[in-house]
């Protein structure tokens, strides 16, 4: 009976911890109402009009290069484009400097640029950021914890993807694949230009 006891005590301490990570500013939230699908394997998705859009969780996770928390809703009534890259990933390496020309065009217009780094090595990251000047903030996210906040059924194996919420934070477009300054543009312009 003494195990049967402590069995039970254990279980008990960890639903208690476990209740306990899931609170605060810095939690992952698992809200929204956005999911995921890809129509006949479709990279390029758009989701219109802007009434059937779904919301994402409030992303949250720790600045790359100096640790503060960002959270999307630190972002309240901007245009977010949210970009997942790896240091590791080649075509991350392409796209960088396209998002980062779209990034300077737009923010004028209220939209914000926000990275999730996922599955690398801190040091390297920073390395990435720092050599191409990327100048707006990612999350590091090497466990991709923080891709949880992106909706049902995220595909978290796709890198590059870049997503495209309006000024409400809801999903008005995603793209499973790397991006010229071209391709991002005028959908940023709309998006920004919608009442």
């Amino acid at each position: 009976m003494p195990n049967r006891l402590r069995a039970l005590a254990v279980c008990a301490i960890a639903a208690l911890i476990a209740v306990g990570c899931a609170t605060g500013r810095d939690a992952v939230t698992q809200g929204g109402t956005f999911e995921f699908v890809s129509p006949g394997g479709k990279t390029d998705l758009f989701y219109d009009p802007p009434q059937t859009r779904g919301s994402i969780g409030d992303l949250t996770g720790p600045a790359l290069m100096d640790d503060r928390p960002i959270h999307l809703s630190d972002f309240a009534g901007k245009v977010v484009v949210i970009n997942i890259w790896g240091s590791w990933c080649a075509p991350c390496r392409t796209e960088t400097s396209e998002l980062e020309k779209v990034f300077n065009e737009t923010a004028p217009l209220g939209v914000a640029f926000v990275g999730i780094d996922v599955r690398d090595d801190c040091s390297a990251a920073k390395d990435f950021v720092t050599d191409r000047n990327v100048s707006y903030p990612s999350i590091f996210d090497p466990a991709m914890r923080g891709l949880i906040a992106l909706g049902k059924g995220y595909p978290t194996s796709v890198v590059p993807t870049t997503l495209v919420l309006d000024r409400k934070h809801r999903v008005a477009a995603i793209f499973l694949r790397a991006l010229l300054a071209e391709d991002l543009r005028p959908l940023v312009q709309r998006i920004a230009a919608e009442p």
